[in-house]
């Protein structure tokens, strides 16, 4: 891996160096978990990843300076042989979740963070289309 890479590069729109602050983090992980709870109930796998970034830098000083930045949180949907099928993801405004299908390359859609239910309708139409759903 190269300077400066990460290794697993994000889903989301949120560029590297962009950050959302805790509070925001958190709001997506709590729209996030209720997606997570429907996809359970279904037999769906998934899993919420979350991402930090911590720069250090030093100035001769016996000990580092750092910040810490907070990313965007991505539900990561698996299909049923264990293959990632979905990232799931809310946009900044926490106003819609993101959906991307990373396995067919398929454009990113859009639903409102008031309808967590067509969030898993969309899953299951995608684990569907792939043939193993659960």
């Amino acid at each position: 891996m190269a300077f400066g890479q990460t290794a697993t590069p994000p889903h989301t729109e949120v560029q590297e160096d962009e950050g959302v602050t805790e509070l925001t983090a958190e709001q997506h992980d709590r729209a996030l978990a209720v997606v997570q709870r429907l996809l359970k109930a279904r037999g769906v796998r998934a899993r919420c990843h979350h991402r930090i970034g911590l720069k250090l830098f030093g100035d001769g000083r016996p000990f580092l300076l750092g910040e810490r930045r907070q990313y965007v949180p991505e539900l990561i949907v698996y299909s049923g042989a264990g293959r990632k099928s979905a990232v799931i993801s809310m946009d900044r405004q926490s106003s819609h979740y993101l959906i991307s299908h990373p396995t067919f390359g398929v454009e990113r859609r859009t639903v409102n963070a008031d309808q967590p239910q067509a969030v898993v309708e969309v899953i299951l139409a995608t684990l569907s289309r792939m043939g193993d759903a659960g």
